[in-house]
């Protein structure tokens, strides 16, 4: 799921302020404006809306306990990954091309989801897909900067906070009824097939109306070295983290899990001596910006690996459909959009780091009711008796979301925003693979012996214990966002 960049997180060094000059007022920029937000819908749905189908697409093609994990978190590590080179590339190869390249291939992608017939074919196109996407996104911000003035800039902004946060809402209740409706016989495979007109339609008016940007240093290169390592040692932490429990955690597994911390030490020596890093080393330097790093990392773990356990629980243990489900994560959900909305309004201006602190504290407190909740009511929760406590939560991520990202980059210097805020994504999507991974597994350990409810209320401790964290590393960030955040 992509955050929604506010005005705060755009670089603002001379050479793009030329570029963005040169073709401020383009007549078609609206038209170029819908293909973004298009491409941005299209990327958050497809992270989110697989949850609720997981159970079904296992059901009907198969696969092992791992498998929802895979399809999870396969999409997300890719885009991950790509989300670290894909602005340099765009810088290298142009921007059109590579946003061109990414629609059609992630609406390519989705037709090879929808199509799959087995579960390494999903996990397969899964990955495809979420690498096309990281090519698109980054490619849209910088259109934004470039196509519109400065008061429309901001009005151009301002649009995307109500409508992805909206997509949120929507993602888990969308997936219930087209799997419901069940429309020509398609069953899940329409969570994927829907992308397809929304992409036809947005990559041929991209192909015509959307102009070439490219960067005017001459002297652009990729750190082809840095980018294998760094994809070399994620995939050597996911991969025993999803496929542990399956596999009886055998030695080789261990040893790879341990080996993804020394690839990523070659990764971090490699970007201190490397002329044209993935990862500017600077950003390193700075306390609040590392400190940020590791509040998405444990904010993001705990919210991914909950969404997928809770879901697992409704699901398989109580049978529920995948509509109700999907209904059961409504509360959540528009908590996140009420507690955004407030945020965003007041609270985030006037208080800074503390309203942080207070969404931590208010989510704990929800997780903590759902906790009380389960335990009380064992298998005979039903969705009516998690409403409360689910919104509680959702309104104390909400405050969490708006301001975030705004004052982990408040010390930064204007020529390392953009790239601070692209390396920002891709920590959080890193971390809803890691999540998936890591707390998936942790639910699944834990079956045999606690069945769904025992499993569900350690995963919910162990949630608990993240935010925890996230709220003491949280007081290690800047008192107050950047001087002219916009908080969408």
């Amino acid at each position: 799921m992509s955050t929604p960049v506010s005005a705060a997180q755009q670089p603002r060094d001379a050479a793009e302020s030329a570029e963005a000059t040169s073709l401020e007022g383009y007549r078609y920029r609206w038209i170029v404006f819908a293909c973004v937000l298009a491409a941005d819908v299209m990327d958050l749905l497809d992270s989110t809306i697989v949850n609720i189908a997981g159970p079904s697409v296992r059901r009907d093609i198969g696969g092992g306990a791992s498998t929802l994990q895979w399809i999870l978190a396969a999409y997300t590590l890719a885009f991950a990954i790509g989300l670290v080179t894909s602005g340099r590339l765009g810088d290298i190869f142009g921007r059109r091309r590579m946003f061109l390249t990414g629609m059609f291939g992630f609406t390519t992608m989705s037709l090879l989801c929808a199509l799959a017939p087995s579960p390494a074919w999903l996990i397969t196109a899964r990955a495809a897909q979420g690498l096309f996407g990281a090519m698109m996104i980054p490619q849209g911000l910088a259109y934004i900067k470039s196509l519109f003035p400065p008061d429309e800039r901001t009005k151009a902004f301002t649009v995307f906070g109500p409508v992805m946060g909206l997509s949120a809402v929507l993602g888990p209740i969308i997936s219930g009824v087209l799997l419901q409706a069940d429309l020509f016989g398609t069953g899940w495979r329409m969570i994927f097939a829907i992308n397809l007109p929304v992409g036809i339609l947005a990559g041929w008016l991209a192909f015509r109306r959307m102009p070439e940007i490219r960067s005017p240093d001459a002297d652009v290169r990729l750190d082809l070295r840095g980018s294998a390592l760094l994809t070399i040692a994620s995939a050597m932490l996911i991969y025993p983290l999803v496929q542990g429990h399956e596999l009886g955690w055998p030695g080789w597994l261990v040893a790879m899990l341990v080996g993804s911390f020394a690839v990523f030490g070659l990764f971090a020596v490699n970007e201190r001596w490397s002329d044209h890093p993935v990862i500017e080393p600077s950003l390193f330097a700075n306390r609040g910006f590392v400190a940020g790093m590791f509040v998405i990392l444990g904010f993001f773990i705990a919210m991914s690996g909950f969404v997928l356990t809770f879901n697992l629980f409704f699901q398989n243990g109580l049978r529920y459909d995948a509509l109700h489900t999907g209904l059961v994560f409504a509360p959540w959900a528009l908590g996140i959009a009420v507690g955004a909305t407030l945020s965003g309004a007041v609270l985030a201006a006037r208080f800074g780091r503390l309203t942080l602190h207070l969404g931590i504290a208010i989510v704990c407190v929800g997780m903590d009711g759902l906790w009380w909740t389960l335990h009380r009511n064992g298998m005979s929760t039903t969705g009516w008796d998690v409403v409360l406590p689910m919104s509680v939560a959702g309104v104390g991520s909400g405050l969490i979301f708006a301001p975030l990202f705004d004052i982990i980059l408040a010390d930064l210097g204007d020529a390392e925003v953009g790239t601070g805020a692209g390396l920002l994504n891709a920590v959080q999507q890193f971390s809803g693979a890691t999540g998936v991974a890591l707390l998936g597994t942790l639910f699944f350990e834990l079956l045999p012996g606690h069945l769904f409810i025992g499993a569900l209320e350690w995963v919910v401790w162990v949630t608990v214990g993240f935010f925890a964290l996230t709220f003491l590393i949280a007081f290690m960030l800047p008192k107050h966002a950047r001087e002219g955040a916009e908080f969408s």
